[in-house]
This record gives structure tokens, C-alpha cells and sequence, in this order.
């Protein structure tokens, strides 16, 4: 994964901005903090919310994570990931909630669980959805195992806002995975 720091952002992603704070201002438990700025993400995608050239650029070997916003404080950050066809993340989890938005292309998520089978720590993949543009997803950890890829043949564009201060952290990644992977049986 490459990192860039953003430039100026359109008045989009500052009503953007806007909006999240509302929604993360009261200090409510993660699940609702999530669920909210999920709202208000949907609520802005509905609206348009364009992508300057500058958050778009992207790298041929590894996604690329333009860190557009990160609050005062660290309280949230929000994250621009831009893939060409084929890059895909680790399987991971989180550091806090996430929410994610769809701005261009398709993104594929696959979802996985933690278990033991035959003495042994495996993943069990449990599940898999196709996000198009306009779709928004609400990750709250722990349970948030994933891997997410660009599954279409242009380029995506996803908005990830985190309950993070990701210019700290470098990336809302708490833990990869590497284990064996078997699919859920029936």
C-alpha cells in the first residue's frame, strides 16, 4: 500500500467532514457512532460527492491510500483508496469501526471468521458481497475480519472513514492474517 497526504478537498468532502463530526460528536458507543457516520456517508454518496484528480491517483503495484481528513484530535479519519483492477488487501482486521463508500467501480469483500478445525487455527470465509458505486458498509470490530478487492476491470474508488487518527497510525489495520483459509461447509 502506497500513502499520500492530501491537498485541499472540494466542498463536498467538507460538508463530508461536516457531517461525520455531527455524527461522532456525542461520544456514543462504536456501533452507534458507526451506524451514524454510515448515514451520514450514504447520505453524501446520494448527493454526488466527486473525487478531485489529486485523490485519484493511483500506484501499478499496491492500492493507494490518500489520507484526505483526519479530525483534531485523532477522533476520526477519512481515506481515500484508489485500486487498480486486481489489488486487493491482506486479510485483516481493524484497529476501530469503519465505514466504507463506494465512489467509482466495484469493490468485493470477503468476510471470515477465526476458528479451530482439527487442532489448528484457520479462517472460514462466511460470507462475500459485490459493492458497487453508492454502496456503504459499517465494519465495528472485533468480528471484522475481511479482504477486499478490486474486482472489475477499471479503476475503483472507495472512502473509508475510520474512528482513527490514520496520519498517526499509517493505516487503520490492526492485524493480517496469514492462515489457512477453508469455505464454510453448507
Amino acid at each position: 500500500m502506497t500513502t499520500r497526504t492530501s491537498e485541499p478537498l472540494t466542498a463536498e468532502f467538507l460538508d463530508l467532514i461536516s457531517s461525520v463530526r455531527r455524527a461522532v460528536g456525542d461520544g456514543a458507543d462504536s456501533a452507534v457512532t458507526a451506524r451514524r457516520v454510515g448515514e451520514a456517508l450514504s447520505e453524501r454518496l446520494s448527493a454526488g460527492l466527486p473525487v478531485p484528480d489529486h485523490l485519484r491517483r493511483h500506484d501499478p503495484d499496491h492500492y493507494t491510500q490518500h489520507i484526505a481528513h483526519v479530525e483534531p484530535g485523532g477522533v476520526f479519519s477519512i481515506v481515500v483508496l484508489v485500486w487498480l483492477p486486481g489489488q486487493a488487501t491482506a486479510i485483516h482486521d481493524h484497529v476501530s469501526w469503519c465505514v466504507t463508500g463506494v465512489l467509482e467501480g466495484q469493490e468485493t469483500e470477503e468476510v471470515y471468521e477465526l476458528r479451530e478445525t482439527d487442532g489448528r487455527t484457520c479462517l472460514v470465509r462466511t460470507g462475500e458481497s459485490v459493492n458497487v458505486s453508492g454502496a456503504v458498509s459499517v465494519l465495528d470490530p472485533p468480528g471484522d475480519i475481511h479482504r477486499v478487492h478490486n474486482s472489475c476491470s477499471e479503476l475503483a474508488v472507495s472512502l473509508h472513514i475510520y474512528g482513527a487518527d490514520i496520519h498517526k497510525l499509517g493505516s487503520s489495520i490492526r492485524r493480517t492474517y496469514d492462515l489457512p483459509v477453508v469455505e464454510r461447509a453448507g
